[in-house]
């Protein structure tokens, strides 16, 4: 047997090479007579353009150019498009915005790019920038999510009323307001999901060259697939033949969503490329990243839920204001309907559930896709009003799942909004991660704790999510003369390690040992299309890459029969070697891949090579799910918050390399719990001045904010797809933050009787909880 091969947890092969430092990513592109950019962005939120004058900057030494908007307008280039149609509740489709790549009559949003600089240096640029004189009329701003939406409220775009982009619903209302009328309780509660600064290790930068012989581009940049934007960049924005740009990415310093999409500065960069005959080079600094990356979730939901006598919901209704910043982003109108919103029943037999979103426009950088991209928003709702039905129901947090959950035998059961579960077995994981957790005798503790001063809480988060669905995934397998093998595919890693997993899958497929096999991904020009997102990769690309595997097996079954002068039936194959049943005739696969390419030994019909390629459809999504139980204590003197323990039982299906699979687990975990305790995006009132700017001013998860995890596994496969495996890249960031917030309540609930606190539980806002609840004591 190989020793690379499927459920082995073998370290990543290309940790090495990352390590040493000997990776390449995009700022390590060097290219002979590079220019570099800066871009100038907007000081302020909101205002009319009165005036850029650029004379001074063109002037500058070292300068090359500098555009504008004007310039934009006069070459006839596009504006950035919003790709998702939404339809509203009355039938029309949602409200466009339009968005130049410089900012064309008025800005949006601090850091709206305003002028593009180039010049010999990165210096020059910038110091070039500081003589344009941007005059401009300062208005209004909101930043604020529901109240954006108000009348009298600063507007955005004058054909959107009331910035509401799009009113969108989904669900059975009839269904849903009949089952509240005949309730014997309606739970209701306020839920926000704070709006996220994604913050990769990697910020996003972008080298374009032009090749005059051929009129022909290449761009450099740190993305999830170049794919995804070849298209929309070419066509949409610098009406160009997408066959005339070619579009690549190397190593990827991180993604979570935010690096799939098309920005301003990849086409500013070939755009000027092409006009300058000269490459040209774009690197932004943390400030630039934390104002101008897509930023995640900022959700505030009304949530109810019509509950029986028994504590089990019959009925759900939300209704969410959803921020999507000053402009649609590439994904930004899917991910508060269609990503997440049809997983609002969770793991629980809801018979009816109707949703309304309204999509909202405000003075922020605009909102897309982060680590989840609407299921963690979805799962952190049904969770915390599942906590809250238990709490008005008299019931703990176990039972009151118990009694709403689906029943494993149920499967595959479909759900009010249309998802099929294939498989699950969600009471048996929750009394298992109960038990691992010692559940039963934790008021033991929670007295303990006492005696030290500390409010102890112990809480459950209960996530399901819809993943490794989506478009075609087509793995390309070729040996080469060297007797390697390639995988070419187009998804993109950024991180979760993509080059051990597609070789685990090829080497227990076909018999050659990992090191013998080669990952590549990243170029439009010589990869098939695809991306990386929404935890498909394995479920879609490594399928793709086994069914190949399967395929040159049996091809070289028949070729190895021919060149061994032996029937097709009687060839057997085993760890990368074909052998004549019942004889000592073999030979290996690499012996194989040379005889293929003699046509003595090839059927008719048959293609030279053992190559071979696959296209993976998904037929459907897949839904890993598990339980996380949060045990932690509380300094009611200081409102820090300690957390002592950390449990989880997930079920991912089949596993692939354990030890990868507990790496993105445990980061999911940190980013969730970031979400819920420490990470605060704060745009000024008024203003909208990006207060939390920095990393001094932005809480980012720190290794003491997390113990040791206690990760457990009980896997029960996915049928469907042929590894039997569930994604696994976002559950973490799903399951962490109900988990957190559940237990933070039932810590604090004795001392202040709340039922319910928001994201971000910082120190401060559990300190006044604690004083306020004192005071009114008092």
């Amino acid at each position: 047997m190989v020793k690379f091969a499927i459920g082995q947890g073998v370290k990543r092969v290309e940790d090495n090479r990352l390590l040493k430092g000997t990776g390449l990513y995009t700022d390590d592109i060097q290219v002979e007579g590079v220019l570099s950019s800066y871009v100038l962005r907007s000081p302020v939120a909101h205002a009319v353009i009165k005036s850029i004058d650029t004379s001074a900057a063109k002037d500058a030494p070292g300068v090359v150019a500098v555009y504008t908007g004007e310039d934009v307008k006069a070459d006839g280039l596009g504006d950035l498009p919003c790709v998702p149609p939404v339809t509203n509740r009355d039938g029309t489709p949602r409200a466009d915005t339009p968005r130049p790549i410089l900012a064309v009559g008025k800005v949006r949003h601090v850091g709206e790019p305003v002028a593009f600089v180039i010049a010999e240096t990165a210096i020059q640029a910038r110091d070039a920038a500081e003589l344009i004189e941007f005059d401009f009329e300062e208005l209004d701003a909101t930043v604020d999510t529901e109240g954006a939406t108000a009348d009298g409220a600063p507007q955005l775009f004058d054909h959107i009323p009331n910035n509401i982009a799009f009113d969108w619903e989904s669900g059975d209302k009839a269904a849903v307001d009949s089952a509240f009328d005949k309730a014997h309780k309606n739970v209701q509660v306020r839920i926000v999901n704070n709006r996220i600064v994604v913050n990769s290790m990697e910020v996003r930068p972008v080298v374009a060259e032009y090749d005059p012989e051929t009129d022909r581009s290449t761009l450099w940049s740190s993305s999830q697939g170049p794919h995804v934007f070849q298209t929309l960049l070419a066509e949409k924005v610098l009406n160009l033949d997408p066959t005339k740009l070619r579009c690549r990415t190397t190593d990827v310093g991180g993604g979570f969503g935010m690096k799939i999409f098309l920005y301003p500065e990849q086409a500013l960069c070939t755009w000027a490329s092409r006009k300058l005959k000269r490459a040209v080079r774009n690197l932004p600094d943390r400030s630039e990243a934390f104002m101008t990356d897509a930023q995640g979730r900022d959700n505030i939901s009304y949530a109810e839920a019509a509950v029986d006598a028994d504590g089990v919901i019959q009925a759900l209704r939300v209704k969410t204001f959803a921020a999507l910043g000053g402009y649609l982003h590439h994904m930004g109108a899917f991910i508060p309907t269609n990503a997440g919103t049809h997983m609002l029943s969770g793991v629980y037999k809801i018979p009816h559930v109707y949703v309304n979103v309204l999509g909202v426009l405000n003075n922020t950088t605009p909102t897309d896709a982060y680590r989840g991209a609407g299921r963690p928003e979805a799962a952190y709702l049904i969770e915390r009003v599942v906590d809250v039905v238990g709490q008005e129901m008299g019931l703990t947090p176990d039972e009151v799942r118990r009694r709403n959950f689906i029943p494993s035998e149920a499967m595959p059961y479909t759900t009010p909004l249309g998802n099929v579960y294939d498989s699950g077995e969600f009471q048996t994981l929750m009394e298992e991660c109960m038990a691992k957790s010692d559940w039963a005798s934790f008021e033991e503790r929670r007295k303990e704790a006492a005696s030290r001063g500390k409010l102890r809480g112990i809480g459950m988060g209960y996530y399901i999510e819809k993943c490794g669905g989506g478009s075609p995934e087509t793995a390309d397998v070729r040996f080469t003369d060297e007797g390697k093998v390639e995988i070419r595919i187009g998804t993109q890693s950024n991180g979760q390690g993509h080059e051990t997993a597609y070789a685990q899958i090829l080497s227990d497929t076909i018999g050659v040992e990992g090191d013998a096999i080669k990952v590549i991904q990243g170029d439009t020009d010589t990869v098939p299309p695809g991306m990386t997102g929404g935890s498909r990769s394995v479920p879609v690309g490594g399928a793709a890459v086994l069914l190949a595997g399967r395929q040159i097996v049996e091809k070289g079954k028949k070729i190895a029969a021919n060149a061994m002068e032996a029937a097709a039936a009687d060839i057997e194959f085993s760890d990368g070697v074909f052998t004549v049943a019942g004889t000592d005739k073999s030979m290996t696969i690499m012996d194989v891949a040379k005889a293929a390419k003699d046509a003595a030994n090839l059927d008719e019909g048959m293609t030279p090579g053992l190559d071979d390629s696959h296209k993976r459809t998904p037929e459907a999504a897949t839904y890993p799910n598990g339980c996380h139980i949060v045990e932690l204590e509380v300094d009611p003197d200081t409102g820090t918050v300690e957390i002592e323990r950390y449990t989880i039982v997930d079920d991912f299906g089949e596993t692939i390399n354990p030890l990868m699979l507990a790496g993105q687990v445990h980061g999911g975990i940190v980013q969730g719990v970031g979400q819920a305790l420490t990470e605060h995006t704060v745009y000024e009132e008024g203003s909208g001045q990006l207060v939390t700017g920095s990393f001094m001013d932005y809480g980012m998860p720190r290794a003491d904010l997390v113990p040791m995890f206690d990760f457990n596994l009980h896997n029960v496969r996915c049928t469907t797809n042929p590894l039997g495996i569930k994604g696994s890249g976002e559950a973490g960031a799903i399951g962490a933050p109900p988990a957190v917030i559940s237990a933070l309540v039932d810590a604090l609930h004795e001392t202040t009787g709340i039922t319910h606190i928001d994201m971000p539980a910082t120190p401060l806002v559990i300190w006044n909880l604690i004083h306020s609840a004192k005071r009114k004591a008092a």
